[in-house]
């Protein structure tokens, strides 16, 4: 039935309805229907259709098997790749990894039911040492025991399973076991010395368990460690707080930030610091509310020292904005630009006028009187030094000239906010806010090496345990392993943190005055 040409040969009878152009089949469906329908097309011819589709389709056919038997050649598994199948090819750009494959089968086995947890009576069954626990002010003879718990605890630098046998009253109350946190498998030291590592000197929790492995001999998997960290930071959630409101009725409040990130998420640190006390937030925003519930406006009215991002503008009663940011300014464009001998000469008078306030803070014959006359000095120096430049910028300035017209305009603003010679009137007001970037430091080195935070929560445990630990540091003459679990022991066995213990002294203070003022 058919003939073949140069061209497209046609299939039976009637070119206008269906024919073949190379390995091809075109069919004119609707012309095919109408004709059969008006009886130009006969059953016979029909049926001559239906015999040339089965012949094109058996030469696909054949076709698709040579090219798979080539392709094979070169994809092994496109031997047995069903027709079906052409489309779900993997991607060019997929891993060809070792790694890459073990990820892939591992969705194909059956996962291995975990044992669960370890019985009690196996735990204390393997401790090294057996201590009993007796309530206080109760005769041991009127006890009965209740409870057996396993503690890993650092003991001489090594961890020792100990297992505890707790003893209630008549009254049924069991005593804590010192040094563990309730429902806890681990010591206070061991979560400590964890959290140290972790998140002071910055290692990653993997290393941190193969420390403690190596140096105190403690079985302990990534997965436990976290959960450690967990439990810590619900322990001292109640510190934390206590440290917040402290910062907020702080005389004199140190701040700073930086870039941060919670998983993809990109956010801020923000780190507030006091003279005995440090607040960390991990993953907040920097904008007005995190700053308004940090330090809420009807709240603080001490010093805020920071630097003049537009956050801290206008912000607080009185301030102290940092003159190093101020002088970096000033030398980046003076070192920039040498050859524009008034950038040198800006920095020159700043630096002049800064060393003459840093020596009168330092002056302890000044009295009230005698600081506001050296601020109003220093002020008339400034405006001299400020007064032959111009402070508002224009479209056609170079961008050095911009940003030194920039650095004028905001010395002029901030000398108007009176909110540069603070520390010469208040000596205990530092005139840089390098105390608050000391801080970051550590953090920034965390985040250069992406050991930021997964999650939110995570974030805030952070937050957590670092302002805690720092907030120690400040309150230790030594700050040690040792010191540290001294008074952290003493808050679990009193119930009152050292934290506690100062906001219960702040309290005190502001009832004895609000009792003076109502008096009077």
């Amino acid at each position: 039935m058919e003939q073949r040409g140069s061209g497209p040969f046609l299939l039976a009878l009637n070119s206008r309805c269906y024919h073949m152009s190379g390995p091809h089949l075109v069919l004119d469906l609707a012309q095919i229907r109408s004709d059969a329908r008006s009886g130009k097309l006969s059953v016979e011819q029909l049926l001559d259709i239906i015999e040339n589709l089965h012949q094109a389709n058996r030469r696909l056919e054949a076709d698709r098997r040579r090219l798979s038997q080539r392709l094979a050649q070169y994809e092994p598994e496109a031997a047995n790749q069903p027709a079906s199948n052409a489309g779900n090819q993997p991607m060019a750009n997929a891993s060809y990894s070792v790694d890459a494959e073990n990820k892939r089968r591992k969705g194909r086995r059956r996962r291995k039911k975990s044992p669960g947890r370890k019985p009690t009576e196996w735990k204390f069954a393997e401790a090294e040492q057996v201590e009993d626990i007796y309530p206080d002010d109760v005769r041991r003879a009127d006890c009965q025991l209740v409870r057996e718990r396993a503690v890993w605890r650092l003991i001489d630098g090594k961890a020792v399973r100990v297992g505890y046998r707790i003893f209630a009253g008549p009254d049924g109350k069991e005593p804590r076991i010192p040094g563990v946190t309730p429902r806890c498998e681990y010591g206070i030291e061991i979560l400590v010395v964890l959290a140290f590592l972790v998140y002071l000197i910055g290692i990653s929790l993997d290393k941190a368990c193969s420390v403690l492995g190596f140096f105190c001999e403690l079985p302990l998997s990534k997965s436990q460690a976290d959960a450690l960290l967990r439990q810590l930071a619900n322990h001292w959630e109640d510190e934390y707080d206590t440290l917040c409101m402290l910062i907020a009725h702080a005389a004199i409040v140190y701040m700073d930030e930086t870039g941060w990130k919670v998983g993809n998420e990109k956010c801020s640190l923000w780190a507030f610091a006091s003279k005995l006390h440090r607040v960390f937030l991990f993953g907040c925003h920097k904008d007005d509310a995190t700053l308004d519930a940090m330090l809420p406006p009807d709240l603080f009215d001490g010093i805020g020292v920071s630097d003049d991002a537009g956050v801290y503008q206008n912000r607080f009663t009185r301030a102290q904005k940092c003159w190093a940011h101020l002088l970096r300014k000033a030398i980046k464009l003076a070192m920039m630009y040498p050859s524009e001998s008034k950038y040198q000469r800006l920095l020159d008078g700043l630096l002049e006028i800064y060393r003459d306030g840093k020596r009168s803070a330092a002056d302890g014959r000044l009295g009230d009187e005698g600081r506001q006359q050296r601020v109003a000095d220093l002020e008339d120096r400034l405006c001299q030094l400020l007064q032959p430049h111009p402070d508002e910028t224009t479209p056609e300035m170079s961008p050095p000239e911009r940003d030194f017209t920039n650095l004028v305009n905001e010395l002029g603003r901030l000398m108007m906010a009176e909110e540069l010679f603070t520390f010469v009137l208040e000596p205990a007001v530092e005139a840089t806010n390098n105390l608050s970037e000391r801080n970051l430091r550590g953090p920034a080195q965390d985040r250069k090496a992406g050991r930021t935070n997964q999650t939110a929560k995570g974030a805030h445990r952070r937050s957590v345990i670092v302002s805690v630990l720092q907030s120690l540091r400040m309150n230790l003459e030594d700050f040690s392993l040792t010191t540290v679990l001294e008074e952290i022991g003493r808050w679990m066995k009193e119930g009152m943190s050292l934290f506690a213990e100062q906001w219960q002294a702040i309290e005190a203070t502001q009832a004895l005055e609000a009792a003076g003022t109502n008096s009077g």
